[in-house]
């Protein structure tokens, strides 16, 4: 079910990514005013890096491996289907 959840999010974050700039901002943008004390909540943008940190992806830009379609379908079949090995590079095949 992680899964599921995992791949549904990635699919919804290359689809932004993707969009208008003003959609845009609202996933990556930081909210104006005073924040609560603790922890810092987890963001969307976190959920994804630390997705693809999971998928041995580390230093990877999402942004820019969103824009291209097909490599970004493979990451979130991958995401999916957890023993497909990728190779998260500049040939991501």
């Amino acid at each position: 079910m992680a899964r599921v959840i995992k791949s549904i999010r990635m699919k919804l974050a290359g689809h932004v990514a993707r969009m208008q700039k003003s959609v845009y901002r609202v996933l990556v943008g930081k909210p104006e005013g005073n924040r609560q004390h603790g922890r810092p909540r987890c963001r969307w943008e976190d959920n994804i890096k630390i997705n693809l940190q999971g998928m041995g992806c580390v230093g990877m830009d999402w942004n820019d491996l969103a824009q291209d379609r097909y490599r970004w379908r493979v990451l979130v079949n991958a995401v999916m289907n957890p023993s497909r090995s990728i190779k998260c590079g500049a040939s991501l095949d």
